[in-house]
């Protein structure tokens, strides 16, 4: 017998809280300790992964490809609103908003962004059907629902 589907979500929206938390603290590291090209790519994807878990934290019963177009849509608007100079000027008032908002617009971060969060989807869609086929299973390896009394 499988979970209901509010247990589901519950146990989804944890997953999720848990990956995002650790891709929170990778990305620091990336932000910290990786320079250059590959520091910026490498952050851009996390941060792409990140969104992408929270709009499926926020809605976890939706079709991957949804949750995989609403997060790129929110980082392309995002990468979009630094063409009007407007995260710079509010990173120049607090720092850390350079973190979520960027300062300066790179076409190719757009690019790092769809192919970001087609990853996460995918992987998402692989973690979930894993964890569907791995239900509780006798000491053959068996579904205890199969059984027959001996």
């Amino acid at each position: 017998m499988s979970a209901s589907p509010t247990v589901n979500s519950t146990r989804r929206r944890i997953t999720l809280a848990v990956v995002a938390a650790a891709t929170v603290g990778i990305g620091l590291v990336v932000h910290r300790g990786v320079s250059g090209m590959i520091g910026d790519i490498v952050g851009d994807a996390l941060y792409a992964v990140l969104i992408y878990l929270l709009v499926a934290f926020l809605a976890p019963r939706r079709p991957r490809p949804a949750i995989a177009v609403v997060a790129f849509v929110f980082c392309a608007a995002v990468e979009l609103l630094q063409l009007t100079g407007l995260p710079r000027e509010w990173a120049a008032l607090f720092p850390p908003i350079r973190l979520v908002l960027g300062s300066g617009f790179d076409v190719r971060d757009l690019a790092v962004y769809a192919g970001a969060v087609v990853v996460a989807a995918l992987v998402d869609v692989v973690v979930t059907r894993a964890s569907a086929g791995s239900g509780p299973t006798n000491a053959t390896g068996r579904s205890p629902e199969g059984e027959r009394p001996v």
